[in-house]
């Protein structure tokens, strides 16, 4: 510290000192995150993009197998029917 200042001066610099640069770190702290969430915005866009096609692919995969099995279920219990009827005999 400096012998020509008086001790409460050189304390007061250095705690405005220590203000001034935490207001600086909060900014930088503030930009970095901006810049981050910009960034995961792109990568879940971009994945987002990339599994659309196959949800779709999935989703109509999906309503197929629903129609195919509400023709095939009157066929199966009907089926069912007769094993059991014959069963019994």
């Amino acid at each position: 510290m400096d012998d020509d200042k008086p001790i409460f001066e050189q304390a007061t610099n250095a705690v405005s000192g220590a203000a001034e640069a935490t207001t600086e770190t909060k900014t930088a702290v503030k930009k970095v995150r901006k810049a981050a969430k910009k960034v995961a915005k792109k990568v879940t866009k971009k994945k987002a993009a990339k599994t659309a096609p196959k949800a779709k692919k999935a989703k109509k995969a999906g309503k197929k197998s629903a129609k195919k099995a509400a023709k095939k279920a009157p066929k199966k219990a009907a089926k069912k029917k007769k094993k059991a009827k014959k069963s019994k005999r």
